[in-house]
């Protein structure tokens, strides 16, 4: 059985990224997958701890983890797979290292939205979070590059 550790943030990102993947494998017919879904929580500032006790947080998680295992498991299960469900807590790096001790080797896949002006977490050593380009250009610099050219372009 092909062992998949897949990480998640958002599980329409999530969806379309792993059908993508997922689609050339189911047509070439491969055997059964034991799928272990890691759910990456979004984070909270360590402000809201001054309006929302711990267990409320907790809590959260709870219900952000619970939805987004609902939402992303339809994508992946095919008749005989097999799912484990996780949520993420402390380094990425060092949670793959323990899935991969405790399950044996698979195979990583980082299914996190992308965002812009801010570097990922790598998974593994071995696997570049998604859409890393290497750089990243803060949103106030775009926004004066968006600025100069509608000047240029009402100027002429």
């Amino acid at each position: 059985m092909e062992k998949i550790i897949v990480y998640v943030d958002d599980a329409a990102f999530a969806r379309e990224h792993v059908a993508r993947l997922v689609a050339p494998a189911t047509d070439a017919g491969g055997g059964a997958r034991h799928w272990i879904l890691v759910a990456c929580a979004p984070r909270m500032t360590h402000r809201i701890s001054k309006w929302v006790s711990h267990s409320a947080r907790e809590n959260w998680r709870a219900k952000w983890f619970a939805k987004t295992v609902a939402e992303v498991t339809p994508a992946l299960c095919r008749p005989g797979d097999q799912i484990t469900p996780s949520l993420a807590a402390g380094r990425l790096t060092e949670l793959t290292q323990q899935l991969r001790l405790s399950h044996g080797a698979a195979k990583v896949i980082d299914a996190r939205r992308p965002k812009l002006g801010v570097d990922m977490e790598p998974v593994a050593p071995d696997v570049p979070p998604t859409g890393q380009s290497g750089w990243a250009l803060p949103g106030a610099v775009v926004g004066m590059g968006a600025l100069l050219v509608l000047a240029n372009e009402l100027g002429e």
